[in-house]
């Protein structure tokens, strides 16, 4: 699809290389009074009190409503979670801070991660000619949200929807550095201008600088390839933070989808860190605070020391899926004719001590019905209950599903083609950890738990050498632990903070995992038909689209020869694959293919 930046350019005409937003009309939210000495009253400066308000990862939750269990979400924490609740917190705060003293922005992973988003991606699309509005932008329009940072997620259906949504949107999508492939112009706005007024004094102008993460050239390598191109953020803050200084920002806020680790999940594949966003603030001078988003946790305050300035500037990520929502206050000082940020100071407010907004209820109650219906749909039987809960060390059936799927979708696609005579194998991840299928009627929603991402599937050709590296690699997942020792099994995975996606069963192969062992020499009794497994053997790998990419850091899969790939989710393909059954039973299914053992001997 052509990359149409018309609305951006026409916008960037009126104000020369940046676009404002239209500003408020404030009184501050605190003016010092004039201090007296004796003899000659001194005037104070002027001060100013500006609120940034923020939100991240919010993948489609406008209720606290669990799709996946068809109940109110709960934890062990007492988390709550949903736009609607945000939206409580945001009307307390602009009722005590004056609305026209505060900034509302939310740094990316909007419109993918629940029943909801997929709904009005795939099942009532919002490209459709006369198709709905997006829930998302809906609720987002209503609570009166400022500016967004683009997402990774944003672009798992395809660059069509993702503009789709963008011109349902009252405010702008950011993106300093997703650039046109071929001209490396700005494809999406990269920055806004907010102007606040206040009495007796000159305006504040406040710069909002988008950027989002790199990775979307891996992850969604099918739909931006050769369109979209994604350089660093590092880089691209120190081009248009100097220029938003040069327009006049007496504030720079930074909206990045992007994590503080300075880690990426991606190994070299990219010359662009993943979670960049302490070191853009470390790197770049004249950024005040970052919105961090990406990684999935939560932190009120993190400072961070400017390299070239000695400043000090504020980072806060809130907790995912709108159950935290960052507060920076920004204090501002009028001297010598300009203004200055005094203080900076971030926390976050826990959306769990508020209701929903019954504005966001009312507003949204008919998209929410219209799903629900849709993901309790029977599609089939089960003979058993099958669950993920200990899916992570042993070989779970519900897990084989996925794989079984995945094999016979690949066969039939590769029937009649060179490769048809190849065997087949599949790789599959434990993504939860309390996914549950029950004995008795299977619903789309049961199905769904079991497969929470969008992903599509793809055929690779590997030989026998490179999925050996591939387990290995994978079975890094698990804590070295020594023969004879106790187990336990909630240390015994996430080595170095290796999150479950990343890590993979491997179907149609036999193996063990000596866990006893380092890194890189786990991977025992590797066989292929009752025999050891041939280095020269090639086969055709069933692996979903985030894995063939690179997602993962995994070795050799993404530079391997790509056999055959679709667009229809991996999701719906287990919908399929069940309904055409009609009876889910573990035997048409389920193989033992590995197990853990210590020195040889089984874990379990």
């Amino acid at each position: 699809m052509p990359l149409n930046r018309r609305k951006f350019l026409k916008k960037s005409a009126v104000t020369g290389a940046g676009v404002a937003i239209a500003g408020a009309a404030a009184a501050p939210a605190a003016q010092a009074a004039e201090a007296k000495k004796p003899g000659k009253p001194v005037k104070q400066p002027k001060r100013y009190a500006l609120t940034v308000l923020g939100t991240t990862d919010l993948h489609g939750h406008v209720f606290n409503w669990d799709y996946f269990k068809n109940a109110e979400y709960t934890d062990k924490a007492g988390n709550a979670q949903g736009l609607a609740r945000i939206s409580t917190l945001v009307n307390q705060i602009r009722a005590e801070k004056g609305r026209e003293n505060v900034l509302l922005l939310d740094a990316g992973d909007t419109i993918q991660g629940t029943p909801l988003t997929y709904y009005y991606a795939k099942v009532d699309p919002i490209t459709a000619k006369g198709g709905p509005v997006h829930p998302m932008a809906q609720a987002m329009n209503a609570i009166g949200y400022d500016a967004a940072a683009l997402g990774n997620h944003e672009f798992n259906y395809g660059i069509e929807t993702l503009r789709k949504f963008e011109s349902q949107l009252r405010f702008p999508l950011l993106g300093a550095n997703a650039v046109d492939a071929k001209t490396l112009r700005p494809a999406f706005q990269p920055y806004a201008i907010r102007t606040f007024c206040v009495k007796g004094a000159p305006p504040v102008k406040v710069a909002i600088l988008g950027l989002t993460n790199p990775g979307i050239a891996i992850w969604d390598k099918a739909y931006v390839q050769g369109k979209l191109a994604f350089p660093g953020l590092e880089e691209q803050a120190a081009k248009w933070v100097p220029r938003l200084k040069a327009l006049g920002a007496d504030v720079v806020v930074v909206s990045a989808h992007s994590g503080s680790s300075g880690t990426s999940s991606y190994g070299d594949q990219l010359p662009y860190v993943e979670n960049s966003a302490a070191l853009v603030a470390q790197q770049v001078p004249d950024i005040d605070a970052v919105l961090v988003g990406h990684a999935h946790v939560e932190i009120p305050e993190l400072k961070v020391t400017n390299a070239k300035t000695g400043k000090t500037v504020v980072l806060s990520e809130p907790l995912a899926y709108a159950e935290r929502l960052s507060v920076f206050d920004i204090e501002l000082v009028f001297d010598k004719g300009r203004w200055t940020v005094e203080s900076v100071a971030s926390k976050v407010l826990n959306s769990n001590t508020v209701a929903d907004d019954p504005k966001i209820t009312k507003l949204l109650s008919d998209e929410h019905a219209k799903v629900v219906e849709y993901v309790n749909q029977v599609v089939g039987s089960a003979t058993e209950t099958l669950t993920t809960v200990e899916a992570r060390y042993k070989d779970a059936p519900i897990i084989d599903l996925i794989t079984k799927v995945q094999e016979d979708v690949v066969k039939a696609a590769l029937a009649g083609t060179s490769y048809a005579s190849l065997p087949v194998i599949s790789q599959a991840s434990p993504f939860s950890r309390t996914s549950e299928i029950p004995a008795g009627n299977v619903t789309i929603r049961d199905l769904s738990s079991l497969y929470v991402y969008d992903n599509t599937l793809v055929a690779k050709l590997l030989t026998g050498a490179q999925v050996k590296a591939y387990l290995e690699y994978s079975a890094e997942y698990f804590v070295q632990t020594a023969a004879g020792t106790v187990v336990d099994v909630d240390k015994l995975t996430n080595a170095n903070n290796r999150p479950d996606y990343n890590y993979d069963y491997v179907s149609g192969l036999s193996y063990d995992i000596d866990i006893a062992q380092a890194p890189g020499s786990r991977i025992k009794n590797l066989t292929f038909g009752g025999a050891a497994l041939d280095d020269a053997q090639q086969f055709v790998f069933a692996v979903n689209n985030y894995r063939a990419n690179g997602g993962g850091a995994f070795p050799y899969v993404a530079s391997a020869t790509e056999l055959w790939s679709e667009s229809t989710e991996i999701r719906t393909r287990i919908a399929e694959w069940v309904t055409a059954k009609g009876v889910l039973d573990p035997k048409d299914f389920s193989s033992v293919d590995w197990k853990l053992t210590r020195d040889g001997t089984p874990v379990f």
